[in-house]
């Protein structure tokens, strides 16, 4: 009897673990036809459209850290070059010792 309820309690543990972590599914599945996916995951379908997506966002990265813009003109929020931000940052710590 004892053996018997061992193997249910490792039997019903198996389950529950199976259920917890095997049986989460990714939110998009991938190599996908675009058609089958919502428009803001179309990116995701093929590994070609991921490289892609990957690269444009890389390039938007890079000219946003090497530009001045203006973030949210109202609240005075800028961005600026990373050299100049940690320029700017060095002299204001510079400036409280």
């Amino acid at each position: 009897m004892a053996v018997f309820a061992v193997f249910a309690v490792l039997s019903l543990f198996g389950v529950i673990a199976h259920r917890v972590y095997l049986g989460v599914r990714p939110a998009a599945p991938q190599n996908e036809s675009p058609d089958n996916l919502g428009k803001d995951q179309a990116w995701r379908a093929t590994p070609a459209s991921r490289r892609e997506y990957l690269a444009e966002l890389r390039k938007k990265q890079a000219a946003q850290a090497a530009t001045y813009a203006w973030v949210d003109r109202k609240n005075g929020i800028v961005q600026l070059p990373i050299d100049r931000a940690m320029d700017l940052v060095v002299e204001e710590q510079g400036s409280r010792n």
